[in-house]
């Protein structure tokens, strides 16, 4: 099988890019010998191969949930779910109705409320994600659940569906599982949220969905062994962590769009913008991610896009071959004009406006950067989250932050406590108040 493939003619130029190569094998040392910032939260760079001796049990759990449970609710938030969400989103049917459920990303009272009446009349089973057990708002959604599956099914067959992947040792979490007999899997310490999708984070509910991890872990492997012996030029992850380098360090590119012209791409792009936000927003640096739905966005985004200010660049994901087979018809009499089209297959005209777009964009000022994904599976989603995983470890390092922390998250959780009486935030509540 080849690999997915990366280029950067459309953006920028093979001298700017090579310029950046030893401040790129720099970063990789750093990486590889953890020596850089954040060394303690590299248990992600080699977790293709690490976690394979886990791959078996977590496919038999996920088999038991899919055979007992009609719903199963994969309860986290951020890292703790998206990158799952992503997977299963790219892989299922658009308008199937899916098994996973997902709670705990939001405090949104009428979403829960309407989770709980949906799961009044099943039998629904719960995958918990949370390290501390005490995040707001998985914490929150796990309570609500777990209290009324209890009511539902009785503690004991309650308990057999409910699995929690948490910490080895400590936290609320842990504590709870270990307490009532709780099925675990263990978040290792050394590897965060936005970089745990290939950990049981993002394996069991994939697996739950009924795709193939071993399949996305050989993916993922794949590129990992890629990137960590190829040469620069032959190298996808250190020419895009370069490329985007050049464009924000060099041409002033201050925001990156994700773009797709797969819908099924969708909440890719929402897991890449919370891996690059979170990893990158430091120290008042770094890219803004965002993201565009092509060619849907061309008809919203599109005027900004090929007309507005000029900070920003494009990374175009594009799938070469659809999985399915469509062909246009002839009609005979022709009043929307398109007959010009009949006998073509869909994805002719999708990637022709692909290619239309890339010309537009790129005379009008906008750098386009891209990715080539033979097929949408499992094999080459694996290879894609690694890809942008050692990439992100790299631009941060050019960057000279620590990509692996996250220290502005916090804020607004203390001002959160604060304003709710939290004990121990006392101080911080009376300062709070006084200036509302």
């Amino acid at each position: 099988m080849v690999n997915i493939n990366f280029t950067y003619n459309k953006a920028t130029s093979a001298s700017a890019v090579q310029q950046f190569a030893p401040a790129v094998a720099a970063a990789q040392q750093d990486l590889k010998n953890g020596t850089g910032l954040g060394n303690d939260f590299l248990g992600w760079l080699t977790l293709p191969a690490d976690i394979r001796p886990q791959l078996a049990d977590i496919q038999l759990t996920a088999k038991m949930l899919r055979e007992e449970c009609e719903k199963i609710v994969c309860i986290g938030i951020g890292g703790s779910y998206l990158g799952a969400k992503a997977i299963n989103e790219a892989l299922s049917n658009a308008f199937a109705e899916s098994q996973i459920l997902y709670a705990g990303q939001n405090i949104g009272e009428d979403y829960l409320y309407e989770l709980q009446e949906y799961l009044k009349d099943k039998k629904f089973g719960i995958i918990s994600i949370s390290k501390s057990g005490t995040t707001t708002e998985p914490a929150l959604a796990f309570r609500l659940l777990k209290t009324q599956l209890e009511q539902q099914e009785g503690k004991d067959a309650a308990h057999r569906h409910i699995i929690c992947i948490t910490d080895a040792k400590k936290g609320a979490l842990r504590t709870l599982a270990t307490k009532e007999g709780l099925k675990t899997y263990v978040i290792e310490d050394n590897i965060g949220g936005r970089f745990s999708v290939l950990s049981p984070v993002g394996l069991l509910p994939i697996a739950c969905a009924g795709f193939d991890i071993n399949a996305l872990i050989d993916g993922a492997e794949r590129m990992m062994n890629l990137c960590a012996t190829a040469e620069f030029e032959q190298n996808p992850a250190a020419l895009y962590a370069a490329a985007r380098n050049v464009l924000y360090q060099e041409e002033g590119k201050k925001i990156e769009l994700l773009v797709n012209f797969n819908p099924k791409l969708h909440f890719i792009a929402e897991w890449w913008k919370q891996l690059y936000g979170e990893s990158e927003g430091k120290d008042h640096k770094g890219i803004f991610p965002a993201s565009v739905d092509f060619t849907t966005d061309l008809h919203s985004m599109g005027q900004y896009i090929q007309d507005g200010e000029r900070h920003l660049f494009e990374t175009v994901i594009s799938v070469m071959k659809p999985n399915h087979e469509v062909i246009f018809p002839h009609d005979t009499e022709n009043l929307d004009g398109l007959n010009f089209l009949a006998g073509k297959r869909v994805d002719e005209v999708n990637k022709m406006a692909e290619l239309g777009t890339q010309i537009a964009h790129v005379d009008g000022g906008v750098p386009n950067l891209k990715i080539e994904m033979p097929e949408l599976n499992e094999f080459y989603l694996g290879q894609l989250i690694y890809f942008f995983e050692i990439a992100c470890g790299i631009s941060g390092y050019l960057l000279k932050v620590n990509p692996f922390n996250q220290p502005g998250v916090e804020a607004y959780k203390k001002n959160m406590f604060a304003l709710l009486d939290k004990p121990g935030y006392e101080a911080e509540s009376k300062a709070i108040k006084a200036r509302l």
